[in-house]
């Protein structure tokens, strides 16, 4: 199997999380003492704020207040404006800006407002690449905490102390801690029993659609019908589409194409792809077919798709 066509044999939240990385992430660590204040003020698609010492006070701009205590996650799906605070009253005293941090691939700013302060936070901004990560975006809340104790979640202490380093693979290190630290709090928010998680993925613990959409998630090139996948769920075709739009919210082929289309708009950016092998990747047996769904679906044309993709 070549590269274009190994998006395909992942889990489905997995395939999800691939595109939202701490790759060139941006990590500032901040140490303060009452008062203080910082606003950050043009952030980046994502961001994950961890409190390692202190309590902190984080404020978005039409939202409550929520208090940090250590060991918390706050995920803030932006861009969008927020300050830390050690009280909400606090004006700012500092506006860090997203170019503040552009000095560094994967480097560290300690902002002086205390060397040794009371209180140390750590901020990470996270690229997102493909359109398989922004259904994951569209699914969570502008801005959410994830309590994380000692018990469950020790990577905060070590992401603290691996900051205050300068060696040799710090930035490997660090890529790797903040991904955990991100896939633990996305998976703690999505088991919520409240939480407004997508419709696909409640439905991947249903015994009858679940095996569907695995099956569909992990072979898009296949050249599914519904009966097949209604095989792969041990039920008719009726109570299989009749299960699954009321689950999901569009038929199994529908939602099928949809994924295709997701699938290979991401394709679509690699250097080595071409509109052939994208095609082969995700079900089509030629470029033409090809181009006419993605275009009835995406409303542009691979091609151009392409072009936008490849100077992102």
């Amino acid at each position: 199997m070549d590269d274009v066509a190994q998006v395909a044999g992942v889990d489905a939240l997995a395939d999800l999380l691939r595109g939202l990385r701490a790759r060139r992430a941006e990590v500032c660590r901040s140490f303060a003492s009452p008062p203080w204040a910082l606003a950050f003020t043009e952030t980046t698609p994502f961001t994950l704020v961890a409190a390692v010492r202190g309590d902190t006070w984080l404020l978005v701009e039409d939202d409550t207040p929520v208090l940090l205590r250590p060991g918390s996650l706050a995920l803030i799906h932006g861009p969008q404006r927020f300050v830390l605070a050690d009280d909400p009253s606090t004006p700012p005293q500092l506006e860090v800006r997203e170019v503040d941090c552009e000095q560094w691939l994967v480097g560290t700013r300690t902002y002086g407002l205390s060397g040794d302060g009371d209180t140390l936070v750590v901020t990470a901004a996270y690229s997102v690449e493909g359109d398989v990560a922004a259904r994951l975006l569209k699914a969570l809340p502008s801005t959410f905490v994830v309590p994380c104790d000692e018990e469950h979640c020790p990577t905060v202490e070590v992401l603290a102390a691996e900051v205050a380093k300068d060696q040799t693979g710090q930035d490997i290190v660090l890529e790797r801690l903040l991904d955990l630290l991100l896939v633990y709090a996305l998976r703690e928010w999505f088991d919520r029993p409240g939480a407004n998680t997508p419709a696909w993925y409640r439905a991947l613990g249903d015994e009858t659609v679940g095996p569907a959409l695995r099956a569909m998630h992990d072979e898009p090139q296949r050249a599914w019908t519904v009966a097949e996948l209604a095989a792969r769920a041990g039920v008719s075709r009726t109570a299989l589409a009749r299960r699954f739009t009321a689950l999901v919210g569009v038929p199994p082929l529908t939602y099928l194409t949809q994924w295709r289309m997701d699938v290979a708009a991401d394709l679509l950016g690699k250097p080595d792809a071409t509109i052939g092998s994208v095609a082969r990747a995700v079900g089509y047996a030629d470029g033409f077919a090809f181009s006419t769904a993605f275009k009835r679906v995406r409303g542009v044309r691979p091609s151009d798709h392409r072009v936008v993709a490849l100077r992102a």
